[in-house]
């Protein structure tokens, strides 16, 4: 009996293996599929494949429902505007923000407003006015742009000069390396001190030129303990390690950097081999003269991501005046400004922006949220390429720049989101801003600004709450 259930078990098997045989023969030759077992109708007409080098058709999984969403390929439905409604005016009303607040969230595909509230009120915008600065910048000057520290030969034979090209990350001689690459004043000493040998010149005398920027170093509505804290230097066309002392340390400053510069630089020729006069002063390239050595800086797009994830004021500021000379204006503040509001013009993102300054330390500026979050949706189109690096370059919350000092993003109503935003922050006396973009849960693109100029002591905690509930709606 065992002998005949173990044949029954083996012949049923092999039937099973030549019924699956046939049946994957019978669907290679014929139009076969799971449709006629589910009972769907097979298509009216053959589907032609298309042209070689054609563009590939998307599969489609839920044709009936994503067809009724009026949205961007690969962007999820809007957010319930009632429920975001009720828990970011819930937030507002914390006693932290002050009196004078505004806030809106838009839509990036659309630029439709989901929520608003004071959205085109002018506010005091501290920092976040870099995203305003940059967006010119890369607009104007384009992504690729790169700052060039120079040295020419002078009016008279041995003498050399240095002429600043407005790049304040130039590195000193005892700068680390640092992201993005910065150039270096030792690279521009040795190209130099090659250059002069190969004209048999090892003595010269030495100026510097800092013409390239023009008016006051210290801008309208900066306070003055700005330039002793370490906020900022005093803004001036050659500059290294950003007028710091010490490059590791924000303070102190020195008070004059393009002879602090200078100096360094005849230091650094010495060793060289080229000796210096002892008095270096400043001085004016002859137009057209001869280069003896170049370095440039980074390109313009790792220049603005670094100048929004650290903040970096002195930065922002040289920004502002090249975009002033690319517009035809005076390489001042005031040039700066009005070069930069009219970059925006062209761009369509102006109103509500009134400036006196590109890193948002002046008390005097003031954009609305409307305007930031405008500026931020843009830097995702695809139709304004060149801008994108405002997107990359925004701090990630819990983790980097501004948002990754281990102190935001970490109450129980924001942890959650931790990775979820980038956002610009602003930070004055009786100032707290944030401006940033953020998923939410079902895949759409927002970006949003809060701001509030008149808080009794922080708002931090209240502005990383409210992009939590952005990025969890």
């Amino acid at each position: 009996m065992a002998r005949h259930d173990r044949w029954v078990m083996l012949t049923t098997l092999a039937v099973l293996q030549a019924l699956t045989i046939v049946i994957g023969v019978y669907a290679m030759t014929t139009d076969f599929s799971l449709g006629a077992l589910t009972r769907q109708s097979p298509p009216t007409k053959p589907t032609a494949s298309p042209p070689e080098g054609s563009p590939s058709v998307p599969v489609v999984t839920s044709g009936p429902v994503l067809a009724q969403l009026s949205v961007k390929s690969g962007g999820g439905p809007l957010p319930t505007k009632g429920t975001l409604t009720r828990q970011l005016t819930s937030a507002l009303g914390d006693e932290a923000l002050g009196s004078h607040v505004g806030a809106v969230v838009i839509d990036a595909a659309t630029g439709e407003r989901i929520f608003a509230a004071n959205a085109d009120t002018p506010i005091v915008p501290a920092s976040t006015t870099k995203v305003v600065t940059c967006s010119a910048a890369l607009a104007s000057l384009g992504p690729d742009t790169r700052l060039s520290t120079r040295v020419v030969q002078g009016a008279k034979p041995g003498t050399a000069v240095l002429v600043g090209g407005g790049d304040p990350m130039l590195a000193g001689p005892s700068a680390k390396p640092t992201y993005p690459k910065q150039a270096s004043l030792a690279t521009l000493a040795a190209r130099t001190a090659a250059t002069l040998k190969s004209q048999n010149l090892r003595k010269i005398t030495l100026s510097y030129d800092t013409s390239l920027f023009v008016g006051s170093p210290i801008a309208p509505g900066w306070k003055p303990n700005y330039v002793p804290d370490g906020e900022v230097a005093p803004v001036y066309a050659l500059t290294m390690d950003e007028g710091r002392q010490n490059p590791r340390f924000h303070q102190p400053r020195v008070s004059n950097p393009p002879q602090y510069a200078a100096a360094a630089f005849a230091k650094l020729l010495a060793k060289q081999g080229i000796t210096v006069s002892r008095s270096v002063k400043p001085g004016k390239a002859p137009a057209g003269a001869p280069e003896l050595g170049r370095v440039d800086s980074a390109p313009l797009y790792s220049l603005v991501e670094h100048a929004l994830t650290r903040s970096d004021n002195d930065l922002a500021e040289a920004l502002a005046r090249h975009v002033a000379i690319k517009e035809g204006q005076e390489a001042s503040f005031e040039g700066g400004t009005k070069a930069v509001v009219a970059v925006l013009q062209r761009l369509g993102a102006a109103q509500g922006i009134s400036l006196s300054d590109g890193s948002g330390l002046s008390t005097r500026n003031r954009i609305s949220p409307g305007a930031l979050a405008k500026l931020i949706a843009m830097s995702g189109s695809p139709s304004q390429p060149n801008l994108h690096a405002i997107a990359s370059g925004m701090p990630i919350a819990g983790f980097s720049g501004t948002l990754g000092n281990g102190r935001r993003f970490t109450g129980s109503d924001s942890r959650g989101e931790v990775g979820l935003v980038r956002a610009k922050t602003g930070t004055l006396n009786n100032v707290n801003t944030l401006a940033g973009m953020a998923t939410t849960k079902d895949g759409r693109l927002v970006t949003f600004a809060f701001m509030a100029d008149r808080v009794p002591a922080t708002a931090e905690p209240v502005l990383d709450r409210l992009a939590a509930i952005v990025a969890r709606s």
